[in-house]
């Protein structure tokens, strides 16, 4: 497992690599100077390429990609065009929001989506079954802006329970992962309610009932871990989306994340700031994938890797 480990941990650079050049790619054509935002509608030429020397924004993208790729290799992400501010001291300061937002998120849509995705495999075709796929389907289509605002209107405007923006107590996280983790707990829902079923089809199933087990040690003892892989996997690839792709969610709760931080970056084209962003983001999903391959050996022991 140890040589497994260390070759996938290496197949991770050249993939690193390629997604740097696409995120340097797709930064600089972005429509927009920040020379000129930075500079404001009234400086002159001279004024805007003055700061565009000093940002270093006048030499050519091939150079400025190394500089770039440099400090990512250096973990020195340089400092914000806009603020001045290092990005790495940006970048910790925004990512325990957006952590603690993610891991709320993922824990009750987790919990929930098991629940209900056996309840509903081993209830299949009865009214709670096709009650909870209906809510689970609700849940997929829903937009987050949508809940997040509706949620906001009941439990903060008309009921007076819970605050509407902000991170500064363990009650502001309630609203904001229940609209983040609501696609994500109907997804799992959904997940292991067709892995439990196409487990429960297994021969060992059938003779687990026929020694005499009860049904609740055979479906959430046999059935129920066997049938954890295929739903671990969907749970890791759904955290790494809610670590990225929580921007919606953040700007609706004004949350100090970073989704927020990505989003003001982007409008005044601070280069640095989207950038060490999306490697981030890109490497917690590949992290978060090569964390879920580990598990799975844990979960099934006879998985061996090679």
């Amino acid at each position: 497992m140890f040589y497994y480990f260390l070759r996938r941990t290496a197949a991770l650079v050249p993939v690193l690599l390629m997604i740097s050049i696409f995120v340097f790619l797709f930064i600089h054509a972005l429509p927009g100077d920040p020379a000129r935002l930075l500079a404001g509608e009234s400086a002159t030429q001279e004024e805007v390429e003055a700061i565009r020397r000093a940002l270093n924004l006048d030499r050519p993208l091939l150079a400025q990609y190394f500089d770039f790729l440099r400090n990512v290799i250096t973990l020195d992400l340089g400092n914000s065009l806009r603020t001045g501010e290092p990005v790495a001291a940006m970048i910790g300061r925004a990512f325990m929001p957006t952590f603690w937002l993610s891991i709320c998120a993922l824990g009750w849509s987790v919990a929930f989506g098991l629940v209900a995705g056996v309840i509903s495999a081993v209830r299949r075709g009865s009214l709670g079954d096709h009650a909870g796929m209906f809510l689970a389907v609700s849940g997929i289509s829903m937009p987050n802006f949508w809940l997040g605002l509706l949620l906001m209107q009941l439990f903060s405007v008309n009921l007076g329970w819970l605050g509407t923006s902000g991170f500064d107590e363990p009650s502001d996280l309630i609203l904001p992962s229940i609209t983040l983790g609501a696609g994500v707990a109907a997804v799992m829902a959904r997940f292991t309610r067709s892995a439990v079923i196409d487990v429960a089809r297994e021969d060992y199933i059938r003779t687990a009932r026929a020694k005499g087990l009860t049904e609740r040690v055979v479906v959430w003892r046999h059935a129920l871990r066997n049938a954890l892989i295929p739903v671990v996997t969907m749970a890791g690839l759904q955290f790494g989306f809610l670590l990225g792709g929580s921007i919606v969610v953040e700007k609706v709760f004004r949350w100090p994340g970073l989704g927020t931080l990505l989003l003001d970056a982007i409008n005044f084209r601070d280069y640095s700031v989207v950038q060490a962003e999306i490697m981030l983001f890109s490497l917690q999903f590949l992290l978060i994938n090569l964390a879920v391959d580990m598990l799975y050996g844990f979960i099934n022991p006879a998985i061996r890797y090679k």
